[in-house]
């Protein structure tokens, strides 16, 4: 087969490669998301199990293990549950990061307005249930924890609509996705601000002068990730030593990842009909032109994808099935008890969550419509929206970091009751609006003639 022969099938490929470069990592996110629920599900119930049964204390006691890194006078210890905390979540907001930039710059998030209906929903529901929360422990031994209510568990809910399968719009799981993520990155801001320690200055500029180092790395052309790598990791541990939260480093580094690609699809398939043409070589040297030929084409076909999709695809299944179990394992696990559930605290997260998150986000998508700042898909009606809003009540990843940061002692075992109940409830309530409302339309729906 000569090249004239592959020509027109390229041709008639391209297209479609282009639109599969906006629904294929979107659809692959949802699924990876999905299955990453049901696998967070597990060792959850593993940790309330064992924190529940004789060998408590023991399960307690490994995340209490003290771990130490020195780099000579610098000393970086803390125990394994907040290397867990510091360390690994912070790969897991670099992934959100990275997921935010691509629906905003690739994705169906392109379009301001379609983006500003989940931006809104997402504001909604992140100062209602902090607005309910401060409404009922106001001066009161809890009052810190304002910021555990606020943020939207992105595994739990993407794995709740995918129970659901055809029966809801795609709209909805585009929207419920991508104001997840957008209260993701807002908690994430909130643990900067809100739950911080004293600012070391001199490290807050060292710091900047790591992500300054970084940019310029990007704008020389450095396309060598091993050395982002050392560099994002030096990073951390100065924003580490300067007081801030070491997390907010995944945030910043993902928002500086670039989202557009090097090498264009033109060019790629210009590049493979020159080794297609090639003639094949038995010459042993590496300095043929061939092999030159098949190393431009190597790097051609890498860099024919963005770093936020490069990035994106290699720590998505190491996100959602390794860090997240591992960071529920070490944090779900609390005594059972009644008392423990009817402190003011716990009536709080719960209100705040199966409350405060449906009426915020309700509240100000309509006030982003009204107002024309937003735009709502033909599909997506305010039943499925009132659904996916009580989804959104389902708090338990970034709801127990905060609470680990913000309370402790019987505090944190009231509030971590409280966000189990309250995602409780709102996947209930929410999948059975969801559930619901398709048979409803279809009762409704106008009959054939």
């Amino acid at each position: 087969m000569n090249r004239s022969q592959l020509t027109p099938t390229a041709q008639v490929q391209l297209p479609r490669a282009l639109i599969d470069r906006i629904a294929s990592p979107f659809a692959r996110f949802l699924q990876i998301e999905a299955a990453g629920g049901a696998v967070l599900l597990v060792f959850t119930i593993a940790a309330l199990f064992l924190s529940n049964s004789p060998w408590a204390d023991a399960f307690s006691r490994i995340w209490d293990t003290r771990v130490e890194l020195r780099l000579g006078e610098l000393e970086f210890g803390r125990s394994l549950k907040g290397w867990i905390n510091d360390g690994l979540m912070t790969l897991f907001f670099f992934l959100v990061a990275l997921e935010l930039k691509r629906e905003a710059v690739l994705g169906e998030m392109r379009n301001p307005r379609m983006a500003a209906l989940s931006i809104a929903a997402a504001f909604g529901g992140m100062i209602a249930p902090a607005a309910v929360y401060l409404a009922l422990q106001w001066a009161q031994p809890g009052q810190h924890g304002w910021g555990i209510v606020m943020s939207t568990d992105t595994a739990f809910v993407i794995a709740c609509l995918a129970l659901l399968g055809k029966r809801i719009p795609h709209s909805l799981r585009v929207f419920m996705l991508f104001l997840a993520i957008v209260d993701d990155i807002g908690a994430i801001l909130v643990v900067a601000v809100g739950y911080s320690d004293h600012m070391d200055w001199r490290m807050l500029v060292l710091a900047a002068l790591c992500i300054g180092v970084l940019r310029a790395l990007a704008v020389a052309g450095v396309r060598n990730i091993p050395v982002y790598v050392i560099v994002g990791s030096a990073t951390w541990l100065v924003i580490d030593a300067s007081g801030l939260h070491a997390t907010v480093t995944g945030v910043i580094l993902g928002l500086m990842t670039p989202a557009r690609r090097w090498v264009s699809d033109s060019r790629l398939y210009a590049i493979l009909g020159q080794v297609i043409a090639h003639p094949a070589g038995n010459q042993g040297s590496a300095h043929t032109s061939d092999r030159s030929t098949l190393r431009a084409a190597e790097i051609a076909a890498r860099e024919s994808l963005s770093p936020v999709e490069r990035l994106e695809m290699a720590l998505h299944p190491w996100v959602s099935f390794c860090i997240m179990p591992i960071f529920a394992f070490a944090n779900a696990g609390l005594v059972l008890s009644w008392a423990s559930a009817a402190q003011p605290l716990t009536v709080a997260v719960f209100l705040g969550f199966a409350i405060g998150k449906p009426a915020g986000i309700l509240l100000f998508s309509w006030l982003a419509l009204r107002s024309g700042l937003a735009i709502r898909p033909p599909d997506l009606g305010w039943g499925s929206m009132a659904g996916g809003s009580f989804l959104a009540g389902i708090g338990f990843t970034m709801a127990l970091f905060i609470a680990n940061l913000a309370l402790a002692g019987p505090l944190m075992d009231s509030a971590k009751i409280g966000i189990f109940l309250a995602s409780l409830f709102s996947a209930a309530v929410g999948l059975a609006l969801l559930a619901w409302m398709p048979r409803t339309h279809a009762l409704h729906a106008p009959r054939k003639i």
